[in-house]
């Protein structure tokens, strides 16, 4: 197996790789784990690092913070691939690792991207980590509750890097165009304005931000400026230059991953709070970074009957009609309707009721005893099912004035239940008022019964 490390040098190294901070104090953002007196910060100054995995979005910093450690600490310092790596070569690291200990040095492995690590391939870290042959840091852009082994999680602790701010993006790209490893020894002339652009571009992720400068002072014009302050010509960046390099955002999303489920709560929770604009905002989010339509469809149709429902009947309808319209057409032509079912739905009265009474009705079906069907309301197709009184006394609500009977539905010990309980939004007081008419009809109707029996 062929290992890298990070003190590996590849010529010519992209900005990103040139600029990695070698220090604590080097490393931009992330103040509430590196800032003074932070715990991750005495952590790594101390040397006392323990098993521990970085999760955040790309571009943060987790790396980085590897690196600064693998700089920092008197371990043995390994780097896996979890792309590249199988069980094989994991043993074989381990086994080196123990023999180590026996001589009392420390080995860390740093493991970037460990969720793309299979669960035999995390097992197979597992009884190093708990015998403390190996200090195990891990980096990941997904969830680690999800896709790291729970037995390898609760041994590790876990820190929660943020993307970085705008303002902590822009001081970044500032150090790149003033530090010799970056364009230090050049004459660039770009403005603050366009910096901020690509800061805001880069959505927090640092790597991303980098490039992209990069970018533009490649393809900036070349000058020459008598007053500039360094010798040499001058590149200056145009606003056309970096119009055209971030023609395109690539936005974060993986449909597989957490920000499919984080995106998808959100639109769901603005629709609920009747904010159309944040729905429609999310929705395009959503669409713009590739997701299928037709998912966003049907979780618009659940939404339809779950916080709608009858406060707004023609909700569903209009949802079903937008799920049909992107399985006809598909994008981006289906963008408009899915607009038009999110605004609706956002903008609909909102009633839970559906939800409330299938969920305790749920509860009853499952914790209940299985009482059988009463007698009266089962089919008898059969001789014999007549004989046993299958449907003996049924009431056939047609045959009656009101279209209501005072037939019992339910089983004995759930007679009186109630699941539906309308609100007051929408068309849900009339749907109550019918409710309590027909509960009022059959109290009157079966007292009336048993006062003529």
């Amino acid at each position: 197996m062929e290992q890298t490390t990070f003190f590996e040098q590849n010529v010519p190294q992209p900005l990103a790789a040139r600029l990695r901070p070698r220090t604590i104090d080097e490393i931009v953002g992330q103040s509430h784990l590196l800032g003074e007196g932070k715990v991750l910060r005495r952590i790594i100054e101390s040397d006392g690092v323990s098993s521990m995995i970085f999760w955040g979005p790309p571009g943060v910093g987790k790396t980085t913070i590897a690196t600064v450690i693998a700089n920092q600490t008197k371990a043995k310092f390994i780097e896996f691939s979890a792309v590249t790596s199988g069980i094989k070569e994991i043993r074989e690291v381990m086994k080196e690792a123990d023999n180590n200990r026996l001589f009392g040095e420390k080995t860390i492995v740093f493991v970037d991207e460990i969720h793309r690590f299979n669960k035999a391939q995390q097992d197979a870290f597992l009884p190093f980590v708990e015998k403390g042959s190996i200090i195990l840091i891990g980096a990941t852009t997904e969830n680690p509750s999800f896709e790291v082994n729970g037995a390898l999680l609760s041994r590790c602790k876990v820190f929660v890097l943020k993307a970085l701010e705008p303002e902590e993006v822009v001081q970044l790209l500032r150090r790149a165009i003033d530090d010799p490893r970056g364009f230090g020894d050049q004459n660039i002339d770009i403005s603050d304005e366009m910096l901020m652009m690509i800061a805001r571009f880069s959505n927090g992720d640092a790597r991303n931000a980098l490039s992209t400068l990069e970018m533009v002072i490649l393809n900036g014009d070349i000058t020459d400026d008598p007053d500039a302050p360094k010798p040499g010509p001058t590149t200056r960046v145009s606003m056309e230059v970096l119009e055209q390099v971030t023609s395109k955002k690539s936005l974060l999303y993986d449909k597989d991953g957490e920000e499919h489920y984080n995106l998808i709560s959100a639109l769901h929770k603005s629709m609920r709070n009747s904010d159309p604009d944040a729905a429609v905002y999310w929705l395009a989010r959503m669409l713009e970074a590739g997701e299928d339509p037709l998912y966003i469809a049907r979780r618009v149709t659940r939404f339809a009957s779950e916080d709608v429902g009858l406060a707004d009947p023609r909700a569903l309808e209009l949802s079903i009609a937008a799920y049909q319209a992107c399985h006809f057409i598909g994008m981006p032509e289906c963008s408009v309707h899915l607009t038009e079912a999110v605004i609706y739905n956002a903008l609909a009265p909102k009633s839970n009721a559906m939800e409330v009474a299938y969920l305790t009705a749920r509860k009853d079906a499952l914790e209940q005893i299985d009482e059988p069907v009463p007698l009266q309301i089962r089919n008898a197709p059969t001789k014999l099912m007549k004989d046993l009184d299958y449907g003996k006394d049924y009431q056939y609500a047609h045959d009656y004035e009101d279209k209501i009977t005072t037939l019992q539905c339910l089983p004995d010990s759930l007679e009186g239940r109630e699941y539906y309980r309308p609100g007051d939004q929408g068309f849900e007081p009339r749907f109550r008022d019918r409710l309590n008419a027909i509960k009022q009809w059959r109290r009157e109707h079966r007292e009336q019964e048993k006062k003529d029996k």
